[in-house]
């Protein structure tokens, strides 16, 4: 189904892609602005159904510090220079593109594309992750899949390589050399990959839980939850940060819970699980979301503070993760190097 999408709808879209994020993804705040210009609307999502499986495609997303590009803005059209190399490589112009990471900012990147390319609803996350060997095309080995990336003055680094590992590696160390944050491209696959190596109707998902959450973010938190889809985990105020002594980018706060439990929260770039009384109630890829308890503010891991009120709900992960084991050890906690946070339900 193609789906026409009004401007109107930006705010529910940044808020539902917020929610995916689960406490990571950056805020939606800058590619809102971005695309705040009304004449740039209507846009069309095409569903996979409507395009020719053949249809080269492509998938774009800002990398690095999401703290940083707030501060130094993107400049015009950040991607195509990237876009360029990558077609250059391939030898075709590829006339779709998709988002990278379904939850955080990067679930609007696509849209800043939309006036030259068909935006198709898929991507390949499903919520918001910190590495780029995470990528579904690359979780299921897809062949021949390229990277492009900026390395700053107007660098640009191509990669193809069939261990993701290395890409995630060497695209980072891109990433350091171009500042700290900058775009990256995905490229060398086609409509008809997505259909089976990759997470469908993403943008869909945003629209209706942005849209709800709008509609319900001043009902009691269970009716919330409730129309969300998702289910309370525990409300209380953070008392205590601690970070991981194996791994500085791992930290966890303390809640002490409204009727006297211990909640916890395990994060990264993300948040990863959830606990109460020392029994892990959620965890990756299961989405967390952090909400300040007054304001209904959904937060981002690094609002985490000692004194603030919160309330935690869960969504539904993806189901493209568990419909295998191998694909589920990419995205549970585990994969961090934090065992035994595995939710057992």
């Amino acid at each position: 189904m193609v789906r026409t999408l009004q401007y109107e709808q930006l705010p529910m879209l940044g808020r539902g892609f917020s929610l995916l994020g689960s406490g990571g993804g950056g805020t939606t705040t800058m590619l809102e602005l971005a695309l705040a210009d009304a004449s740039l609307w209507p846009m069309q999502l095409y569903g996979l159904e409507e395009l020719d499986p053949a249809l080269p495609c492509l998938g774009a997303a800002f990398v690095g510090s999401t703290l940083l590009l707030n501060e130094r803005l993107p400049g015009d059209a950040p991607f195509d220079p990237l876009i360029a190399a990558a077609e250059r490589w391939l030898g075709i112009s590829v006339p779709v593109v998709c988002s990278l990471e379904g939850g955080g900012l990067n679930g609007l990147t696509p849209f800043t594309l939309a006036g030259t390319r068909m935006m198709v609803d898929a991507d390949l996350t499903g919520r918001a992750v910190p590495g780029l060997d995470q990528m579904s095309l690359h979780v299921d080995r897809v062949p021949g899949v390229i990277a492009t990336c900026d390395t700053g003055a107007g660098g640009v680094m191509l990669l193809q390589t069939d261990r993701p590992a290395d890409l995630e590696r060497i695209v980072r160390a891109a990433v350091i050399q171009a500042g700290g944050a900058c775009g990256t491209v995905f490229a060398g696959f086609t409509v008809g990959d997505l259909a089976e190596h990759a997470i469908l109707g993403g943008t869909a998902r945003a629209l209706e839980l942005g849209t709800t959450f709008d509609t319900m973010a001043s009902e009691p938190l269970s009716q919330l939850s409730a129309a969300l889809g998702g289910r309370v985990l525990g409300e209380g105020r953070i008392t205590a940060a601690t970070s991981h002594p194996r791994d500085p980018h791992v930290s966890s706060v303390e809640i002490a819970g409204v009727g006297g439990e211990v909640h916890r929260i395990v994060s990264r770039s993300e948040s990863l699980a959830f606990m109460t009384d020392g029994r892990v109630e959620a965890s990756a890829p299961t989405i967390i979301v952090t909400l300040d308890s007054i304001s209904r503010d959904i937060l981002e891991v690094t609002a985490f503070t000692i004194g603030r009120h919160v309330s935690v709900i869960e969504l539904p992960a993806p189901h493209w993760w568990s419909r295998s084991a191998e694909r589920m050890r990419h995205v549970v906690p585990a994969a961090y190097g934090l065992d035994e946070l595995e939710f057992p339900g």
